[in-house]
C-alpha cells in the first residue's frame, strides 16, 4: 500500500526556494524596493542564522544574481536559472514524499489561464526539482501551488474559481481533480471553497483566504473598514469552514484575523492583499503587511501559532507584481 507523506508547514523544512526579482519590464519603478521586501522577509523566515533554514535563490540574470548574493549573504545560496518572474509556489513543484522518497509533483502550467505567459516559467520547476534531488512527478492537470492548501492529515483546501475554471480545466469534473489530488498527494478529504479575492489575477487562488495554522485549524480573514471590498466573501468563507469536516472527521476550528480593507493598485483598481499570505520558518510566521491593519492581525494570528513569533513585513512593492511572500516560495519539506 502506497504511503503518503506532504506534512503541514509548520513541520521541518529542507529548505525555502525563490525567484529574486531580475524583470525591470515587468516591475519598473517597484524592482528595487520589492527587492528590498524580499530581503527582509526571507532573512526573517530563515530565523538564526547559526542555524537557519536553508534558503535557495533563482537568480535569473547577472544583476539578479549580484543583488540577490549582496543583500541575503550567507543566507541564501544563489543559483542562476531563466525564469519569466517570482512567483516559485505556481511556477515550482508541490513537494511530496511517497514511500519515503521524495517526489516534485508538476502540474501543467499555463500562466494563470493564459493571461501572463512568460519564457523559463514553464521549465523553472524542473530546476527546483532537480536542486532538491526528487523525482518529478507529472500531471495532467492544469494547477498551481498557490491554489492548494494542506493539513498534513489528508485535507485539502481549494476553490472552484481556479481549479475548476474554464481557462484551466474546462473537461475536468470536480469528482475528477478530487481523484487526481488523491493520486498525486494521497488527499481523501478535499474541501471546496468558491471563489476568491476580488482583483486577485490568479481566479482565487487559497493561499490568500484560507490557510491551515495546523491539523484542524484553519485561518481567514474577517472585513476591515466600510469599504472592504471583500467583505461579504469573508462571511462566506468563515460559514463554509465552520460547516466543513476535515480527512479525520473533526469540525474544523475557525480563527479570523483582520484583513488590510481596501488596498489600491497604482491604477486605482482594488488589488489582492491579503494577510493570509505568510511563510513559516523555524522561529517566524512570516505575515505581509500594507498598512495599519497589520498590527491587529498580527495579535490575531498570534493565537494561532503558539511555538512560532508572528511577524509583519511589508509587501506593497511586491504586491504590484500581484501576491506576496507565499505566492513567492516553494517550501521543501524535510
Amino acid at each position: 500500500m502506497t504511503s503518503f507523506s506532504l506534512p503541514h508547514e509548520l513541520a521541518p523544512q529542507a529548505g525555502v526556494h525563490t525567484c529574486w526579482p531580475a524583470a525591470a519590464d515587468l516591475w519598473e519603478e517597484d524592482l528595487e524596493p520589492a527587492r528590498a521586501e524580499f530581503a527582509r522577509f526571507l532573512t526573517l523566515t530563515a530565523g538564526d542564522s547559526g542555524k537557519a533554514l536553508p534558503i535557495v535563490i533563482y537568480a535569473a540574470t547577472d544583476d539578479a544574481e549580484a543583488d540577490a548574493r549582496q543583500r541575503m549573504g550567507r543566507l541564501a545560496r544563489v543559483v542562476r536559472e531563466p525564469y519569466g518572474d517570482v512567483w516559485a509556489r505556481d511556477t515550482g513543484p508541490v513537494f511530496v514524499r511517497r514511500d519515503g522518497r521524495l517526489e516534485a509533483v508538476r502540474f501543467v502550467f499555463n500562466g494563470w489561464g493564459g493571461k501572463y505567459q512568460l519564457d523559463g516559467d514553464t521549465t523553472v520547476g524542473a530546476r527546483i526539482a532537480a536542486e532538491a534531488g526528487a523525482k518529478t512527478v507529472s500531471s495532467s492537470l492544469v494547477c498551481e501551488g498557490g491554489a492548494l492548501e494542506f493539513d498534513g492529515e489528508g485535507t485539502l483546501i481549494t476553490t472552484r474559481q481556479c481549479v475548476l475554471n474554464a481557462n484551466r480545466n474546462p473537461r475536468w469534473s470536480e469528482a475528477e481533480v478530487e481523484g487526481e489530488f488523491e493520486r498525486l498527494f494521497g488527499v481523501t478529504k478535499v474541501i471546496w471553497l468558491d471563489e476568491g479575492l476580488v482583483g486577485d489575477h490568479t481566479d482565487g487562488h487559497v493561499d490568500n483566504i484560507a490557510r491551515f495554522a495546523g491539523p484542524g485549524v484553519v485561518v481567514c480573514q474577517t472585513a476591515s473598514g466600510s469599504e472592504d471590498p471583500n467583505a461579504k466573501l469573508y462571511a462566506e468563507i468563515a460559514r463554509a469552514l465552520r460547516a466543513a469536516t476535515d480527512a479525520k472527521g473533526r469540525k474544523l476550528t475557525v480563527i479570523e484575523i483582520p484583513s488590510p480593507g481596501r488596498v489600491l493598485d497604482f491604477e486605482g483598481e482594488v488589488a489582492a492583499a491579503s494577510h493570509m499570505n505568510w511563510v513559516i520558518g523555524p522561529r517566524h510566521v512570516v505575515m505581509p503587511a500594507y498598512n495599519r491593519h497589520a498590527r491587529d492581525a498580527v495579535r490575531a494570528l498570534q493565537r494561532a501559532f503558539s511555538n512560532r513569533t508572528v511577524v509583519a513585513s511589508d509587501a506593497n512593492h511586491i504586491l504590484t507584481g500581484g501576491g506576496a511572500f507565499h505566492c513567492v516560495t516553494c517550501h521543501q519539506p524535510a
